[in-house]
């Protein structure tokens, strides 16, 4: 953050994390298509390591879609995932070096992680889900409500929908407007003493 650059406000604060909530129940409202590039074209921005944005999403908002969804999820998520206007496959491109010469140019970094596969495999998975969590906030920031999850089968929806990519499933995260019905009780979080320290 620049030095001239504000703090957000109450608003915004509560809007991207104190009074935002995972929907498990959504209303009738679709989600357009623009209001997805809107939000990639907002979560982009957010920092990988080398810049190597190795996210994926696959954004299935079609009865089809659902459809095929459908076979991979666990009981418990499978109404409000259905019911959800649009279902985000957060995934990883385990090819993701391939893209360094466009997103890394003053380096040649590809060589960093073809040598080391494992390597490649952990920078992908943790940039991804870090890029995963962008996704949640740029969708609050711009209106969306968001129910993330990982119950479902990964290698199930890797087969449907990831098959020949590289591509990687991760987590699934349900957008659109969500109905305060469908909330649970706010549970509680842990105090600074209890999750942090000072070194």
């Amino acid at each position: 953050m620049s030095e001239t650059a504000a703090p957000l406000d109450d608003q915004a604060l509560d809007q991207l994390f104190r009074a935002a909530r995972t929907q498990n129940k959504w209303q009738d409202r679709p989600v357009p298509d623009a209001k997805l590039h809107e939000l990639y074209d907002l979560l982009k921005w957010g920092p990988t390591s080398a810049n190597s944005s190795p996210a994926r999403f696959v954004f299935v908002r079609t009865s089809e879609g659902k459809a095929k969804l459908k076979e991979a999820l666990s009981a418990g998520n499978t109404e409000k995932t259905m019911t959800a206007p649009v279902t985000a496959i957060v995934c990883y491109d385990s090819y993701f070096y391939d893209k360094l010469g466009q997103l890394f140019p003053h380096a040649d970094a590809k060589p960093w992680f073809t040598s080391s596969p494992e390597f490649a495999e952990k920078t992908a998975f943790r940039n991804g889900s870090l890029q995963g969590a962008y996704l949640m906030l740029a969708a609050r920031a711009i209106g969306l409500d968001v129910g993330a999850m990982s119950g479902f089968d990964n290698a199930k929806v890797d087969e449907l929908f990831l098959f020949g990519t590289g591509w990687k499933s991760n987590f699934l995260v349900n957008l659109g407007y969500g109905d305060p019905a469908g909330l649970f009780p706010r549970s509680p979080r842990l105090s600074f003493d209890e999750a942090a320290r000072l070194e």
